[in-house]
């Protein structure tokens, strides 16, 4: 990453502007707050001096590879909290080591995933899941679901359950650019399903 602090301070005001508006209309219209986060996304990555893009690549850059909306994707689900907490170190692109802590687990009709707690920044939830379609139409490290530190969050219902839209699902940043250090999905956030959903790492 080549942009300064203030930069980044920008870039995360912007990122956190358009989940706050994803989500004002994703209770409306989910359709619409797709559409609203894809381009958001796009635009961002082709300017932004913070984008993860490569500058090499952002002239070229026309748009990210997104599944249509598919509401056979989109689920809420309660976060059972019943569970021994469990800290753990996730290992991330580059090698490294970041310490999570196990808060609870959500089970969907596609499988179980952990909910992490981040411990670095002021902390938060962090939901990475890695599918069958990693490595195939997907990057192989997995995807991110919910990434609340970086305003990633796309709320609750009604009843407080987890939005959790797979149509949202997006690539870590080490994904355009192997210089990021990103967490990849731990052994609980692997499906054995295909998700054919949110963002992929090539036009199907």
């Amino acid at each position: 990453m080549t942009c300064t602090r203030l930069e980044l301070l920008d870039w995360r005001r912007r990122v956190a502007d358009l989940y706050a508006t994803v989500r004002e209309r994703y209770r409306q219209d989910p359709v619409a707050a797709h559409e609203h986060w894809r381009t958001g996304r796009d635009e961002l990555l082709a300017s932004h001096p913070c984008s993860p893009l490569p500058a090499g690549r952002r002239a070229s850059f026309t748009g990210l590879p997104v599944a249509p909306y598919d509401p056979e994707w989109a689920f809420s689900a309660p976060v059972d909290t019943e569970v021994a907490p469990e800290r753990f170190e996730v290992t991330t692109s580059t090698g490294r080591l970041m310490a999570y802590e196990r808060v609870g687990i959500v089970d969907l009709p596609v499988g179980r995933l952990e909910v992490l707690w981040l411990e670095d920044y002021a902390g938060g939830i962090f939901l990475p899941f890695r599918d069958a379609t990693a490595g195939q139409t997907t990057y192989g490290g997995g995807r991110y679901l919910l990434d609340t530190p970086k305003s990633a969050d796309l709320g609750t219902d009604g009843d407080g359950r987890l939005v959790l839209d797979f149509n949202f699902a997006y690539h870590p940043s080490c994904f355009y650019d192997p210089a990021w250090n990103c967490p990849l999905a731990p052994p609980g956030n692997r499906l054995e399903v295909a998700i054919d959903a949110g963002e992929r790492s090539h036009d199907a």
